[in-house]
């Protein structure tokens, strides 16, 4: 996909959140969290709630058509489909989620393995993927559920520690993420800066360079997000 031309270098795709049912009875995503960048939703149908883990302890957010809802790096999140949830997704920093910015909650022993995560965080190419992302969500849901009940207990050690085993796990990835920031939010935020000072110097040249662009689709079905079957877009935009 070539590089966000979307305001912010932000990244924007369709949410329709996966309504199987967990071990722990909730009908829903997986369990996961982001190192660096924040994530929005805007409710568009449906129902349902977003369960959150952080420093605040557990927390659950109502959804429902309309709903606007943001969580920053950290916050361990989870979409729970109460009836025909759907939403966009708005993610900062495009392209940083793929690039490993975004770690599932598996139990401590996989967290420990960038091997073993691979493997159970892998849905492979075969026909089988539907029942791999719903293992890998389970999987997800009993290391979350762990740290709920920690967290609930007045125990710390258990989030502290899964923060500790997530920065080791990305560690390696981290140093090409530089790249990804340069080149989309902060190109972005310097073009800016340029403008507003060029105007502040009588220049406004850069009013004739407006342009419309339209983001398509990508082609295909949908594919197995983390919380949903997705409906991505190549933001790089043509005019239009």
């Amino acid at each position: 996909m070539s590089r966000s031309t979307f305001p912010g270098g932000t990244a924007v795709s369709h949410l329709d959140v996966y309504d199987t049912e967990a071990p722990d009875g909730c009908r829903g995503g997986t369990p996961h969290l982001h190192l660096v960048s924040t994530e929005a939703y805007v409710v568009t149908s449906g129902r349902g709630t977003l369960q959150t883990l952080s420093a605040d302890g557990f927390r659950e957010t109502p959804l429902e058509e309309g709903t606007v809802v943001s969580f920053t790096p950290g916050t361990i999140h989870r979409a729970v489909n109460l009836g025909g949830l759907r939403v966009v997704v708005l993610m900062s920093n495009a392209g940083l989620p793929e690039a490993g910015d975004a770690v599932m909650t598996f139990p401590p022993e996989i967290l420990a393995s960038a091997e073993e995560y691979a493997a159970a965080a892998d849905l492979g190419s075969g026909e089988d993927r539907a029942e791999r992302a719903r293992r890998r969500r389970d999987l997800a849901v009993a290391g979350f559920t762990r740290l709920r009940e920690a967290t609930e207990s007045g125990d710390p050690r258990a989030l502290a520690d899964l923060y500790a085993a997530v920065g080791a796990l990305v560690r390696d990835r981290a140093a090409a993420w530089d790249r990804l920031i340069a080149d989309g939010p902060l190109a972005q935020a310097r073009r800016s800066l340029e403008i507003a000072r060029s105007i502040a110097a009588g220049d406004a040249s850069h009013l004739g360079q407006g342009r419309v662009r339209s983001a398509a689709p990508t082609p295909g079905e949908r594919g197995f997000g983390m919380c949903g079957r997705l409906r991505t877009y190549d933001l790089g935009g043509g005019a239009g």
